[in-house]
């Protein structure tokens, strides 16, 4: 099979990362029979410096017409950078919005897996991590306040500023129905967060959620309060298999989750829509100050390809095979700066993806 994958490498280690990920990939093609072919797409700073903007409609049309998007990051040091000198909807954060809603990808996957070679990583307490941990957060993309009116105005002598948050029922069904779906192939537990005590969008949340499980009778249901949420994934992170929520508390409850696994270096990110067409990234961000130095971590990148395999191309083994080689590798003893521990050996960014490609 041949599949076009569209590329967007992106600002910082985007392009460092970028390029392991297309080394796993195609060992990948060579071994099962595959062929991958890659059309490099601008978006972030660097789209920003070559057209003005963060991404350009020609850019999008080329990501929309592949048969999926894998991105590197975006985006540069705040207060060191010109293009956090523009107005918001021109800075290199823009086209991640813009690329989300123009594709119709309105369900992010964020697992939270934490590897038994980075157990001492890991910031909890040993009686806390047990066994381990895996669950995966299911965001709501392209709603919630991120997407609502917004406005900056005067009244009466004092500035203000308003966001809105706004849900419709046929929003809520489709990412809940994504999140039963994946639980079904899981331990078949969705835990769905709101802040349904206060807010009347989560209130409408929690109804039509519970309305879609009864479509899943095999899949357990259980709400909870947001707060309590952020609380519990430190208490008792085992606890969890999908947690379903709206797009700001998904935001930054995958965040809190991404700590816990020892390093968000670690962590692959998958969004989707209605389509297999889907847009793969780690959830790290472009850490510039250590761009071009061979220092990034390219295992989420990797594992974002993984996740590409699997879901947009219904590529289950060899999915498989990529995770496990990275699992090979960590019980090897190899590690990149930011899970570097005593007793290890320290590697780069390009012979961190080589040893990956080897071991596929």
């Amino acid at each position: 099979m041949n599949y076009n994958v569209a590329v967007i490498p992106g600002d910082g280690i985007g392009p460092e990362i970028i390029t392991e990920a297309k080394k796993v990939l195609d060992k990948i093609g060579e071994k099962y029979g595959h062929k991958f072919t890659y059309t490099e797409v601008l978006m972030g700073g660097v789209s920003i410096d070559a057209t003005g903007v963060p991404l350009t409609e020609e850019a999008l049309e080329t990501a929309g017409k592949s048969d999926s998007v894998l991105l590197g990051a975006v985006g540069g040091k705040v207060g060191q950078s010109n293009w956090y000198s523009l107005p918001p909807h021109l800075r290199p954060e823009a086209g991640l919005l813009a690329i989300r809603k123009g594709l119709g990808l309105f369900a992010n996957l964020r697992p939270a897996v934490l590897f038994d070679e980075l157990k001492g990583a890991c910031p909890l307490k040993d009686e806390i991590i047990g066994d381990g941990f895996d669950f995966v957060v299911v965001r709501e993309l392209t709603g919630g306040l991120y997407f609502g009116e917004r406005k900056t105005y005067e009244e009466n002598g004092l500035r203000k500023a308003m966001d809105t948050l706004v849900y419709d029922e046929n929003e809520i069904k489709r990412i809940a129905k994504w999140a039963f779906e994946i639980a079904k192939k899981r331990n078949k537990k969705v835990c769905s967060v709101d802040k349904a005590n206060v807010i009347d969008s989560s209130r409408l949340w929690r109804q039509v959620v519970k309305e879609v499980s009864a479509d899943y009778p095999e899949v357990e249901l259980s709400d909870m309060l947001v707060d309590n949420c952020a609380m519990q994934i430190v208490k008792d992170p085992k606890q969890f298999d999908v947690i379903l929520t709206e797009n700001m508390f998904g935001d930054i409850l995958s965040d809190e989750a991404s700590m816990i696994t020892g390093s968000i270096g670690m962590l692959a990110s998958a969004s989707l829509g209605d389509t297999k067409l889907g847009l793969y990234e780690p959830s790290h961000g472009s850490a510039p100050d250590i761009a071009g130095q061979d220092k990034a971590n390219p295992i989420a990148t990797i594992l974002s390809a993984a996740m590409m395999l699997r879901y947009s191309f219904d590529l289950e083994e060899e999915a498989d095979r990529v995770e496990e080689a990275v699992k090979t590798v960590l019980k090897k003893g190899y590690r990149t700066v930011d899970i570097m521990s005593e007793g290890k050996t320290l590697v780069g960014t390009k012979e961190m993806g080589d040893r990956i490609t080897d071991e596929i």
